[in-house]
């Protein structure tokens, strides 16, 4: 990951001047402390705000339609890993950030009450694991699962593995 800043660049950028940090305040922000820096990557603040939005019983997935077909199919690769920061997008500050998620729901659930949940249970998450005042939460319900509707998952297994068509009945 050539984006997120290790030790040795935080190390140049304070050397180099004021000004020389802002390539790693595009990959995360960087907090000073009393003996040294500690440096954020986005993809962690997206990562908690992922597993904390998990956590709220009435969700069926994170992401748009087609981020979790391509996330299926990924998660078939072998060596491949679940991304868990999928559907979140966030932007870090050096105090602050701001995070946008999606989301499907499961048929029934009151989206207002899902969606205060999952914004407290984010908001929580986020400032208590990185210190960093989250200042909004916005939320998009992309899609609401229906009881007899198949997962992403399950259509693809459906699919023939050779590549040709399914014969409609």
């Amino acid at each position: 990951m050539p984006d997120t800043p290790t030790p040795a660049t935080l190390h140049k950028n304070l050397s180099a001047g004021p000004h020389a940090g802002a390539s790693s305040a595009a990959a995360g922000t960087e907090q000073v402390g009393e003996r040294g820096r500690t440096a954020l990557a986005v993809g962690v603040v997206e990562k908690i705000a992922g597993m904390a939005a998990r956590e709220v019983s009435g969700i069926h997935s994170l992401g748009s339609g087609i981020s979790r077909t391509f996330a299926a199919m990924r998660d078939r690769v072998p060596g491949g890993r679940a991304n868990v920061g999928r559907g979140i997008k966030a932007e870090v500050g050096e105090k602050q950030t701001a995070i946008d998620i999606a989301l499907v729901v499961e048929y029934g659930v009151v989206i207002p009450d899902l969606a205060r949940q999952v914004r407290e249970n984010i908001i929580d998450a986020v400032e208590r694991m990185t210190g960093l005042e989250v200042v909004e939460v916005n939320i998009a319900v992309n899609d609401v699962h229906l009881p007899d509707e198949p997962d992403v998952e399950e259509e693809e297994e459906e699919l023939p593995s050779s590549g040709q068509r399914p014969k409609l009945k």
